[in-house]
């Protein structure tokens, strides 16, 4: 009889493989030029195959988390755990090795697809094994290793193209995944057994169709170019992709009627019953709205106001982990606190630090704004969005029963990255239309004057700039509404019974 691993061990396992995923997400951020350089792809004619390097693997890593989140539920956690860490090493067999671009975007859409799935099945692996009153630490714990994995990955990235190349990032994940999956067959033995219940395919490829479907359109339609030196604000001049967004509309009503009247749903309807569960996710999808919109205007707007381009990623770098540092940190007070009042007060004490944040970088950043200051801003910023991710998971998860934890682990995780589509599309859209607006305003003086240069240089920065604090404060106003929701939770006053293994502890 195999002897049962404790929960620090399996937090340990399932934290490891969250944390090579969320770095896999980042990494290419700052490999993109090698890549295509090696693939060869030529700018400018090529920027959208490049932006496609960054898309596809987004768009897998949404669209396969409620199946495999379910497919967990059903099959088991350690073998879905480990055919996700398998397809994550494929993955990273076949991206150093293509040949061209198509294999390439195949082995991204594999690692997507593994890692993908390793983050609502690790969720709902320690909601299985740690009891209610301790699960919320650990989920906040596993929050804390994601956004750690989030800042690492460009970082790791740039040492690689500096001293080795990029493909030794997937060379490396190598042999990262075969010790995962050597680790989970043996930690996760006892864990999230098989139920055997039928899988919902329809429900399944109705979901991806719409996920995809919307994620594309969002994505296309908020392409967003550096800004560097006197370049001005950039996005998608064109609107939504309005044909996909109607394929997206079309299979997302298919699912929802077909999760209706099917007596094996992927997405258990009944789950949104629960006042908590459903307040949750749509706090959680306003969150990452937000959430990308500080992790893309806050280095565009280091980019903006510092003339020398090399030193501007450095800087913007340095002011970003800022709030990614934060956010880690405050991930673990969020599961503490969640453990200790419940889930609405750390949401809401979260929340309004994320407000104030918000406001001050929305009405104080401007192009003399000290870098120190913007730094200890996005802490306050960092800190909101950290306590927030603990009690936000511990309410969805602890709100479903044993049999739809993995489901439910997946909204959490969909309804974020959801967030993050429509927020980028939406907010950088405002940006835009700030911009154009501002622009209206500026007098500059004939094209033939000695000063028209540096006048058109300082107009084109305070232009941008404004318009990126523009763009905080709407963030700033999505909050607030999120404020309002929140107050509709539930605390819980009394914590559940022991889980599988602790029950035995």
């Amino acid at each position: 009889m195999s002897r049962r691993a404790s929960p620090k061990l399996v937090l340990a396992v399932v934290g490891f493989g969250i944390f090579i995923a969320a770095d896999d997400l980042t990494v290419v951020a700052t490999m993109l030029r090698p890549i295509i350089g090696d693939l060869g792809i030529v700018l400018p004619n090529g920027l959208n195959q490049m932006a496609w390097i960054v898309n596809a693997y987004l768009i897998a890593y949404v669209a396969v988390m409620p199946f495999m989140g379910r497919l967990s539920d059903v099959w088991g956690r350690r073998r879905t755990y480990l055919a996700s860490l398998g397809l994550f090493l494929i993955g990273s067999i076949v991206v150093p090795l293509a040949p061209n671009y198509g294999i390439f975007l195949v082995g991204r859409v594999l690692t997507a697809m593994g890692g993908g799935a390793l983050v609502p099945i690790g969720l709902a692996i320690v909601a299985d094994i740690f009891a209610e009153n301790r699960r919320a630490r650990a989920l906040g714990t596993l929050g804390a290793i994601d956004t750690l994995g989030w800042v690492w990955g460009p970082l790791y990235g740039a040492m690689l193209v500096r001293f080795l190349s990029w493909r030794w990032q997937f060379y490396l994940n190598i042999p990262l995944a075969i010790l995962g999956i050597v680790a989970a067959w043996y930690v996760l033995d006892q864990v999230g057994k098989p139920t055997y219940a039928r899988i919902d395919w329809i429900g399944a490829g109705t979901l991806s169709v719409g996920l995809v479907a919307l994620n594309v359109a969002l994505l296309e339609s908020a392409q967003i170019q550096s800004v560097t030196g006197l370049e001005e604000l950039t996005g998608a001049a064109r609107g939504p992709m309005w044909w996909l967004l109607g394929v997206a509309a079309v299979a997302m009503t298919a699912f929802i009627a077909h999760q209706a009247r099917t007596d094996d749903p992927l997405v258990p309807l009944g789950l949104f019953k629960g006042r908590n569960l459903t307040t949750a996710v749509v706090v959680n999808f306003l969150v990452g709205a937000t959430l990308v919109i500080a992790m893309v205007d806050v280095p565009l707007f280091v980019n903006v106001v510092e003339s020398e381009i090399e030193r501007a990623a450095v800087i913007a770098g340095w002011v970003l982990s800022a709030m990614t540092a934060a956010m880690a940190a405050a991930s673990y007070a969020g599961g503490r606190m969640t453990e200790r009042w419940s889930y609405r007060p750390p949401i809401l004490a979260g929340l309004t630090a994320v407000l104030a944040g918000f406001l001050l970088m929305g009405s104080g950043w401007t192009p003399a704004t000290p870098y120190l200051q913007m730094a200890w801003q996005l802490v306050v910023l960092g800190t909101g969005f950290g306590l927030v991710f603990a009690p936000i998971s511990a309410a969805v998860i602890d709100a479903a029963p044993p049999g739809e934890r993995g489901v439910a682990a997946s909204l959490v995780m969909v309804l974020r990255l959801m967030g993050l589509s429509v927020g980028l599309s939406g907010l950088t859209a405002w940006g835009i239309h700030r911009y154009e607006e501002l622009r209206t305003l500026i007098v500059l003086p004939p094209i033939g004057d000695p000063g028209y240069q540096e006048a058109l240089r300082r107009a084109q920065e305070e232009l941008t700039t404004s318009a990126l604090a523009d763009t905080f404060l709407a963030a700033a106003v999505i909050i607030a509404f999120g404020i309002v929701v929140a107050l509709f939770m539930r605390n819980v006053t009394s914590r559940g019974a022991p889980a599988q293994s602790e029950s035995r502890g």
